[in-house]
């Protein structure tokens, strides 16, 4: 099993290599929370994860003749650009393999950073099966992206860096996926500061850590998409299980939509941009998944390489849901001028028009009438109702889309 004296190993391994990630203290988390709540941006390393510290951790434990072979991984995001990068900085052949399905934007970027790319199996598990094949076959050594003590030692490196930046630290919240990173962290926190509680917070859809543990072993759950790509793990660590067993206090669950709203809260509240699995465990505390007691609270932001298209879904979601966004359907006379005086309603609202659709042809209303579909900008739901208010006083009738 994983010991303070690997993940203290792993530190004096890769120190120079790796900056330290930033901590930062969250003023709008401390006020939510009601508890001293700051951020570990491990999205903000070269990679945009935490996996550099497991993967170059790994590479550096490698004799000289697996080395010169070359590695090879599975992997379909983060431990695949932190092995490639890392690998070519020490002059390793890396191979990654990935699912047909991966998007363009990280195949692209695992090839920027000098790994052969191979493109094979409809999901993880059978890019895992190919990779390790592939390994047996031409002798390259195959890096686990969680499940191996020398990537969980890597990982436990925040960990080290939280005990001396946060002296007065009482918990830490951590994603959970296979359980690589949660394991480090444990066992450095742990192992040094007991009383410390170290809470786990995995995808609902996805929850094969805790399935483990509640089985006693590891166990397939099965693949459903979530947003937490990066933490969706079908069958928990043989090697992270035992240690979050032993260390791990608690493990909570977030959904689809407080995910969603992690991203957008840490993207507009604290500037710094989160991945789906990045954002757990700030989605745990800002839907009160985890109470915080007294001391310092440090949730870890893990990656953020987030696609910009679903990020920008997240955006336009995140914006109807806090009132910022509205649709409007109202039913206007058919006549010259009937759509200027209803425009001027809603500016005297001071509500800003993103979006006009005038139908007539298709609207099942009066020979004279048609119907206006509005997208507005607003400034919250306060203001929605000043909308809807004025709209009623002009004799509108409308309905919200």
């Amino acid at each position: 099993m994983l010991t303070l004296d690997d993940v203290r190993a792993a530190r004096a391994r890769i120190a120079g290599a790796l900056p330290h990630s930033p901590l930062e203290v969250s003023e709008r988390l401390t006020k939510i929370a009601g508890a001293d709540v700051s951020l570990k941006l491990e999205n903000l390393h070269r990679t945009g994860s935490f996996k550099e510290r497991g993967a170059l951790n790994a590479l550096l434990t490698l004799p000289p003749t697996a080395r010169a072979a070359g590695v090879i991984a599975g992997s379909a995001g983060n431990h695949a650009q932190g092995l490639a990068s890392h690998s070519a900085r020490l002059g390793v052949a890396c191979t990654i393999v990935m699912p047909l399905a991966t998007p363009l934007v990280k195949v692209t970027a695992t090839r920027q950073h000098g790994a052969t790319v191979v493109l094979h199996g409809r999901g993880y598990d059978e890019a895992f099966a190919e990779a390790k094949r592939r390994a047996e076959a031409d002798g390259l050594t195959l890096v686990h992206g969680f499940d191996d003590e020398a990537i969980m030692a890597g990982a436990g490196t925040v960990g080290l860096e939280l005990l001396e930046e946060a002296p007065d630290m009482a918990t830490v919240i951590v994603p959970i996926g296979g359980g690589g990173l949660i394991s480090g962290v444990a066992v450095a926190v742990k192992e040094s500061r007991p009383g410390v509680r170290v809470i786990g917070v995995q995808t609902a859809r996805m929850p094969s850590m805790s399935t483990a543990i509640a089985t006693g072993e590891p166990v397939d759950v099965p693949v459903v998409p979530t947003l937490a790509d990066g933490i969706a793990v079908r069958r928990a660590g043989a090697h992270t299980m035992p240690v979050v067993k032993r260390y791990v206090d608690e493990i909570v669950t977030v959904d689809e939509e407080e995910l969603a709203a992690a991203i957008l809260f840490l993207l507009e509240g604290e500037k710094t941009v989160a991945e789906g699995a990045g954002a757990a465990a700030v989605a745990a505390l800002l839907h009160g998944h985890v109470r915080p007691g007294p001391g310092r609270t440090v949730a870890i932001v893990s990656g953020g390489n987030i696609d910009v298209n679903v990020l920008a879904r997240i955006i336009e979601r995140g914006l109807v849901k806090d009132g910022r966004r509205v649709r409007v359907r109202v039913r206007i006379g058919d006549h010259p001028g009937a759509l200027h005086r209803l425009l001027g309603v809603v500016a005297e609202a001071k509500v800003n028009i993103l979006d006009v659709e005038h139908n007539r042809a298709f609207s099942k209303v009066n020979l004279d009438e048609s119907v206006v579909d509005l997208t507005l900008e607003t400034r919250g739901h306060d203001h929605e109702q000043e909308l809807e208010a004025a709209l009623t006083r002009a004799g509108y009738d409308f309905q919200r889309l």
